[in-house]
């Protein structure tokens, strides 16, 4: 059955692409970008999403390449770059790439609030939609999004009909098989009427992806760590630009290990931080003997290995969150935690331990290649055994909450060696379908003994009469909050009442005199 719809797939790509060369580039050769042309030919998964959006009727499916491929050329998208889009576009912040839903998908934000209707910036709004699209659909070849409309303090002014039909399109037409789904956060009801129409755009199979949310339903599809306050979510990420924030991942600093030079140019600062803030216990050579034994491919028990790793090791706070993936567990499971200068903790620790009974491969990517140091980056790691990954800020750079590691492992063969032209070989032939990945972000800690503890330890000399005062104090200022909020709540709750009603009245004076004159 498998080897009969593999064929059968391989026939429908094959009648495709021979039935549009012949039926519509011999015609239309001006109208396309030759790019695209000769991916056609190349490409079986571009060939198949437009296939399978079309439920494998070819002649469908040739209508919907002319139209996509013709829309392509028009709009430039194989030449789209950051200089294409005005900077003001990019710094506002009303469209990007960031997080994921709880299906692991990543999150397309659209902020609704930020869109002016004019015709004059449409078509560069429309750029920007495409560029981000383009990108990501060439890093991730398949893998759908999740569009996050957030309609939260956005008012009349911000509904532009055109607009949203195209980005309904790209997902029809242009991008098919991208979405995931589209979450509608927090939608005025002035605009029920609009997504009425919304939806006879979608067609009656893409409806079903429509969510529409609030606060209180949104964390359905995505988790608190990736939706910001206002959605009631704990993100801290705010954006800015430059650069592109689009967790980007990319191979760190110091590939497998120390550079000779790099390392003999950093060895006295090396020392004398490392020395004295995160490794005490530990002499320069014992330093330099762990990160090569973390590489090292001179065979060595399990459990002497595990005592050289508690040992040397021994100075860095273990995680105790765990990820457990189908190949590698993975500590922590979730953030990497940075101290600030002042604490002192500059490094983070990755544990990785290989839970199948084969070797696998793995390595570390992040969005801020430049900042960190990642030892070893690219490495294997033996069935039941376990790996530290030591993750260290480079060259006085800042660690930033909207920093990412990704850790991407594979099984490889027994057969297989483990050497860096191996692992780099190994890379190259693995399917994406068996590559398991997951992210980590960063947190910076800001000291060491937080400040709540301060203020704990002081307010034990304090009278009972102070403290009891402060605590009225307190509570007064939080009651006045609320109320402001509540005043602030009132008021935009008219203002749209008010704009309702001017509506209402303006539609009911043009029937009034429609009627009169008819």
């Amino acid at each position: 059955m498998a080897e009969y719809q593999a064929q059968n797939k391989a026939k429908l790509i094959s009648d495709t692409r021979r039935r549009f060369e012949a039926e519509y580039v011999t015609e239309k050769s001006d109208k396309y970008d030759p790019r695209d042309v000769e991916r056609l030919q190349q490409d079986d998964n571009w060939v198949e999403s437009y296939l399978l959006w079309r439920h494998n009727v070819v002649d469908e499916t040739l209508k919907m390449l002319d139209e996509s491929f013709q829309w392509r050329k028009e709009m430039s998208v194989n030449d789209l770059t950051e200089a294409s889009i005005p900077r003001w576009l990019l710094e506002i912040g009303g469209i990007y790439l960031h997080g994921y839903d709880k299906e692991g998908n990543k999150l397309f934000w659209i902020r609704v609030k930020y869109h002016i209707k004019d015709h004059k910036t449409i078509l560069d709004k429309k750029k920007l939609i495409a560029f981000w699209l383009e990108r990501y659909a060439k890093r991730e070849n398949g893998k759908p999004v999740t569009v996050m409309f957030d309609l939260s303090e956005t008012g009349i002014n911000s509904i532009d009909m055109d607009f949203v039909r195209f980005i309904i399109n790209c997902f029809k037409v242009y991008y098919p098989k991208y979405l995931s789904k589209m979450v509608i956060f927090d939608m005025p009801w002035i605009m029920n009427a609009a997504f009425k129409i919304v939806k006879s755009w979608l067609g009656p199979e893409a409806v079903s992806l429509l969510k529409f949310t609030s606060k209180s339903d949104i964390q359905d599809y995505v988790s608190v760590e990736y939706l910001p306050p206002h959605m009631g979510g704990t993100d801290p990420f705010k954006y800015s630009y430059p650069p592109l924030v689009d967790d980007d991942f990319q191979t760190p600093l110091c590939e497998n290990g120390p550079i000779a030079s790099e390392d003999e140019a950093s060895s006295k600062e090396d020392i004398e931080s490392d020395g004295k803030e995160t490794l005490e216990t530990i002499s320069n050579e014992e330093q330099t003997a762990l990160l090569k034994k973390i590489n090292t491919t001179e065979p060595t028990s399990k459990a002497e290995e595990n005592e050289k790793v508690d040992s040397k090791m021994k100075a860095f706070k273990k995680p105790l969150s765990v990820f457990k993936g189908p190949l590698l567990h993975i500590s922590p499971a979730e953030e990497l935690y940075f101290g600030s200068a002042e604490s002192g903790e500059k490094k983070a620790l990755i544990v990785l331990t290989n839970v199948t009974k084969n070797i696998v491969a793995f390595k570390v990517r992040t969005t801020a290649p430049e900042k960190y140091r990642v030892k070893p980056s690219n490495s294997s790691c033996d069935p039941g055994a376990s790996i530290d990954i030591v993750v260290s800020p480079h060259g006085g750079l800042t660690v930033s909450a909207q920093d990412r590691f990704l850790i991407m492992a594979a099984e490889m063969e027994q057969s297989s060696g483990t050497g860096p032209a191996e692992l780099t070989q190994f890379w190259k032939e693995v399917p994406r379908n068996k590559v398991m990945e997951h992210r980590l972000r960063c947190h910076i800690v800001e000291s060491s003994k937080p400040t709540t503890l301060t203020l704990k330890d002081h307010a034990f000399n304090m009278s009972d009469k102070t403290s009891e005062d402060l605590y009225l104090q307190l509570n007064r200022l939080l009651e006045s909050n609320r109320k402001l909020e509540d005043q602030v709540q009132r008021c935009i709750w008219f203002q749209q009442l008010l704009l309702s009603l001017t509506v209402l009245s303006l539609a009911l004076v043009i029937s009034f005199f429609y009627l009169l004159y008819s």
